[in-house]
């Protein structure tokens, strides 16, 4: 198997310097010191509410970073003109609720695909890979490869929240997915919820090539450090 790659959420770096509204911590360093620690890429997620992620932080650290940028994004005409004049090297469509306090579930891609079409269209015509943030659901991967989207991210949070027997059957869902992806010729990701405690099982998913990674990477980096947490969650996913 190839190695995994590790894309860096600084999401929740930016959710701190909101609370206080203040300019620091730092993205542009923070990001350098994930990407300088091995991080192979950095995920942003430029929400409806902006309540962490701003604009100016996106078009500062297109500027700035020196991997992938990897902008997450619900199908918002205001947030879409941002990634169109930005042009990120990936975008991934999520859903988006403003009462929740994060992702609570995949992408209705299957419902959507009218809503969604000109959208993954225009990113793609400016050379942006679109990915779709959707379930372990066979129906939703056939609308993903309906659009057109080179990736998938399965959303692995309904694995990082279950026990016992519905671990089992998460992960199965995860590995049935990902290896039905592949016959419709998608690219895998996979992220939510994910922690060096919960990830290595994940490790053996067939096709998987990027997790995109956050909460647990920014918590832990308050005992031993940005770039110490990155190298930590790199060893944890080496295979």
């Amino acid at each position: 198997m190839t190695p995994l790659k590790l894309g860096v959420n600084i999401d929740h770096a930016a959710t701190l310097r909101q609370a206080r509204g203040v300019a620091y911590p730092n993205l542009p360093e923070i990001a350098r010191l994930a990407e300088q620690a091995g991080a192979h890429g950095i995920t942003i997620h430029l929400r409806e509410d902006r309540r962490h992620i701003q604009d100016a932080d996106v078009y500062t650290l297109r500027k700035t970073l020196t991997t992938r940028m990897n902008l997450e994004m619900a199908n918002n005409p205001d947030v879409l003109r941002v990634a169109l004049d930005v042009v990120p090297d990936e975008v991934c469509l999520v859903p988006e609720r403003r009462q929740e306090l994060t992702t609570e579930g995949g992408l209705d891609a299957a419902g959507q695909l009218d809503a969604l079409r000109p959208t993954v269209r225009a990113l793609a015509a400016q050379g942006t890979q679109v990915s779709l943030f959707v379930a372990p659901d066979r129906r939703q991967l056939d609308a993903a490869a309906a659009l057109g989207a080179p990736y998938v991210e399965l959303h692995t949070g309904a694995y990082a929240n279950a026990a016992g027997d519905a671990l089992r059957r998460e992960l199965d869902a995860l590995h049935e997915a990902a290896a039905y992806a592949a016959t419709l010729g998608l690219k895998v990701n996979a992220g939510h919820g994910l922690t060096m405690d919960n990830v290595n099982p994940l490790l053996d998913i067939p096709n998987l090539d990027t997790l995109n990674i956050g909460h647990s990477i920014i918590a832990h980096a308050l005992f031993v450090g940005i770039g110490q947490s990155v190298r930590d969650m790199l060893a944890a996913i080496a295979r």
